[in-house]
């Protein structure tokens, strides 16, 4: 009979295979999402996400795409049909540092009965409007809480903390990447 082992529900298995896998062919490591937006009305807008490339091949997996909406706060002239933008930085900076904890914690043999991560951005609209250069459209600051439960000792408590540097969401929030847009006629 075969067992899986996994931990913080991580196949160990597949995990080490793949690990094994593109330490064998660095290529394999090179990945390339994607997504396609389209503006409905106001701050209204839909992206489309299905299709991306990794592993060596095209991705087939997904048979139908994920469309994620964005919208602003009345505040901010939306109608509040979904998280804005900036909220969304916020979700997917929570959602990478919690899964890159789970995984990484698993890899080490670490388990764990719990994590929970709240997160704030400051941000001053007057960059957005234009209203003053000084000020920056983006974030000024994210703070990011972490709270993690388990039979944990002070090593493994100390590991944690340090797993989020493997984050790509926290790297890209926090070092430049570069942007190449191209606005074309339709």
């Amino acid at each position: 009979m075969h067992v899986t082992s996994t931990i913080n529900g991580v196949d160990l298995e597949r995990l080490s295979a793949t690990v094994t896998a593109v330490t064998a062919d660095p290529t394999l490591a090179r990945f390339q999402f994607r997504a396609s937006n389209h503006w409905i009305d106001g701050g209204h807008n839909r992206t489309t996400i299905k299709g991306f490339y990794g592993a060596g091949q095209e991705d087939a997996t997904r048979t139908e795409p994920f469309t994620v909406d964005t919208d602003e706060p009345p505040v901010l002239l939306g109608e509040n049909r979904a998280p804005n933008a900036g909220e969304y930085v916020l979700h997917a900076l929570a959602a990478c540092l919690s899964g890159t904890i789970v995984y990484h914690a698993a890899a080490r043999g670490i388990p764990l009965d719990g994590l929970e991560t709240t997160i704030e951005g400051d941000l001053d609209v007057r960059g957005f409007l234009g209203l003053d250069s000084s000020v920056r459209p983006g974030y000024d600051q994210i703070r990011v809480t972490i709270t993690a439960t388990g039979d944990l000792d002070d090593d493994q408590f100390a590991e944690l903390a340090d797993l989020t540097r493997y984050s790509p969401v926290r790297d890209i929030v926090s070092n430049p990447v570069p942007v190449a847009i191209d606005l074309v006629r339709a």
